[in-house]
């Protein structure tokens, strides 16, 4: 279960506390990567003023802290950000625990298998316990397809077949086990 700081933070926010738990960095950096045609943009844009404003918030949790300044030859000297101990046990807890929502797989569970691929740690272990995690919802709806009629039975099928389709994504993401 997420503690109460945790869940005040938003999917940039964790995406963004996390990019910084990667290496040192500054607010460009992270909008670059966020951005349109960054790596990270693909999954899910930051416009650069959010990624400034929450860096502040980060900051302000105690996420992060200043760790220094970078001269830059174009514009202003660049504030570094570095995450602090709270921030990093955090933002590894976030990466670990599924989505709660099958409708978050889209945004939230994209984002942290990037996340886990930008780092080269093993995706496995989030894809077993978000399937963990989809298994009684599917089962659940499965038995409401069963009793439904008219509208709420075409909702009740999508829903159904959207989870379907998630477990399937699941299993296929799994990295392969060398043997």
């Amino acid at each position: 279960m997420p503690g109460p700081q945790e869940q005040r933070l938003s999917l940039t926010e964790w995406l963004v506390l996390c990019l910084v738990g990667e290496e040192p960095t500054h607010g460009f950096a992270v909008a670059r990567l966020v951005g349109t045609g960054g790596s990270m943009g693909e999954v899910w844009r930051v416009p650069k003023p959010v990624v400034y404003r929450v860096l502040q918030r980060l900051e302000q949790l105690g996420l992060l802290q200043a760790a220094g300044e970078q001269p830059t030859s174009r514009g202003p000297v660049r504030s570094v950000v570095a995450v602090t101990p709270a921030g990093r046990a955090a933002g590894a807890a976030w990466l670990a625990r599924p989505v709660a929502h099958a409708r978050d797989v889209r945004s939230e569970l994209l984002v942290k298998l990037a996340l886990l691929d930008r780092a080269g740690d093993s995706s496995a272990p989030l894809l077993d316990a978000q399937r963990q995690q989809l298994l009684p919802i599917a089962a659940a709806l499965h038995d409401r397809l069963a009793e439904a009629d008219g509208f709420e039975r075409t909702l009740a099928l999508w829903r159904y077949e959207t989870v379907s389709a998630t477990l399937r994504f699941l299993d296929a993401a799994k990295p392969a086990t060398v043997s």
